[in-house]
């Protein structure tokens, strides 16, 4: 029976401890929570069943050796002493990604060469040629990583960024990250049991994300490939077998999921990616400005949603659509839970209503807040769900 080895998963800040979750309900052992990141133990297929199944990481790395650096040369030696013939041929092609916390060491991007430089130089001495370099769909993606004087190699079992779900097509304008969509949800407890709504859903990303954790879908399970397809010992039966254990935990969704906005040409590209993902059943596509909107039933509901961003707007326009917000879900929407994104701490002032949580989250690079409001049903307050 093969061993257990260490992984790392990486993740947002903020969503460290639902990742954490994620992976022990898939069965991981040893977690140990970082930032933005966690580390846990689990066999290939464990590694195959991560990158297909968890919403909330970004990649999946496997460390192969640590050591000790003082000096570019000591890194250049060290990487060039592993045997990467045993990871890849020397027909191949190659990325390395580098992370570096160091005073020593201050440029990743030279840190990511030097690597290069190294494995490039053992197979060239070795074998007589040399692996291409390919940032996009390489054999082998590499991770650096550089703590003061300590350095880790790991191979990224992912490629391309889990957030990259396979499902979009379609963009809008600065388009929130898969990853940050599904773990808002999490964050927010729904899982399907009742209705939900995103009012001004650009693309779809949220609304698409709520559907595939509503039925329970894997998240990945659209992507081409994940980067251990491309090593010497990818297995794919056992992949096979990993995926369609997930794929009988699919599950039926009762509710409806709604998917709004008041620009027609998000709204077309909405409907794109959720079809793309198979996902038209569950979701109502709307043309309909929030503001002018109200709750069509009384069943509980949850309103989750990132308002967009215009920095051609004036700080009264911005006061004033952060107002309308808080009179919107005052006036049509009694009875919800409504959760809100933001990185505009002062426009959320005007929503003119008392967040019950705050969680400090980064939408891209700004730092935001993603804030609770629990909506009174006539004289009384939503049930909390």
């Amino acid at each position: 029976m093969e061993k257990n080895f260490k992984m790392v998963a990486k993740t947002l800040y903020g969503l460290e401890e639902l990742l954490a979750q994620e992976l022990r309900q898939l069965g991981a052992s040893n977690i140990e929570i970082g930032t933005r990141n966690v580390a846990f133990e689990g066999d290939t297929g464990f590694m195959y069943k991560v990158n297909l199944c968890s919403r909330t990481a970004i990649k999946v790395l496997k460390p192969i050796t640590a050591f000790n650096i003082f000096t570019e040369d000591d890194l250049y030696k060290k990487v060039y002493d592993i045997p990467w013939e045993n990871y890849m041929e020397a027909d191949g092609s190659l990325a390395v990604d580098a992370t570096v916390y160091s005073e020593v060491f201050t440029h990743s991007q030279y840190i990511s060469l030097k690597t290069k430089d190294a494995i490039v130089d053992r197979f060239r001495d070795k074998a007589g040629e040399r692996p291409d370099v390919d940032l996009d769909h390489p054999t082998l993606r590499i991770n650096i990583h550089i703590d003061r004087n300590i350095c880790t190699v790991s191979l990224d079992s992912s490629g391309a960024s889990l957030h990259k779900r396979g499902y979009k097509i379609e963009n809008t304008l600065a388009p929130i990250n898969e990853v940050l969509a599904a773990g808002m949800i999490m964050l927010t407890g729904w899982n399907g049991q009742c209705d939900f709504m995103d009012p001004m859903c650009g693309s779809g990303t949220i609304a698409t994300e709520a559907a595939m954790i509503a039925c329970n879908i894997p998240p990945n399970l659209n992507r081409d490939e994940f980067g251990f397809e491309t090593w010497p010992d990818f297995d794919v039966d056992l992949y096979e077998t990993i995926e369609n254990a997930a794929l009988k935990k699919i599950k039926e969704f009762y509710f409806k999921i709604y998917a709004s906005d008041k620009d027609a040409f998000a709204l077309r590209k909405a409907k794109a990616n959720i079809e793309n993902a198979n996902l038209s059943e569950f979701i109502e596509v709307k043309e309909q400005d929030f503001f002018q909107s109200k709750k069509e039933t009384e069943r509980p509901m949850f309103v989750v949603f990132n308002p967009p961003y215009d920095e051609r707007l004036s700080v009264d326009d911005i006061d004033a659509f952060y107002a309308e917000i808080g009179n919107t879900l005052k006036r049509g929407y009694p009875g919800t839970q409504a959760w809100m994104i933001t990185s505009n701490m002062e426009a959320l002032k005007s929503v003119g209503l008392r967040p019950s949580r705050k969680i400090k989250l980064y939408n891209g690079k700004l730092e935001s807040k993603f804030v609770r409001y629990e909506m009174y049903e006539g004289s009384r307050k939503a049930k909390k769900q």
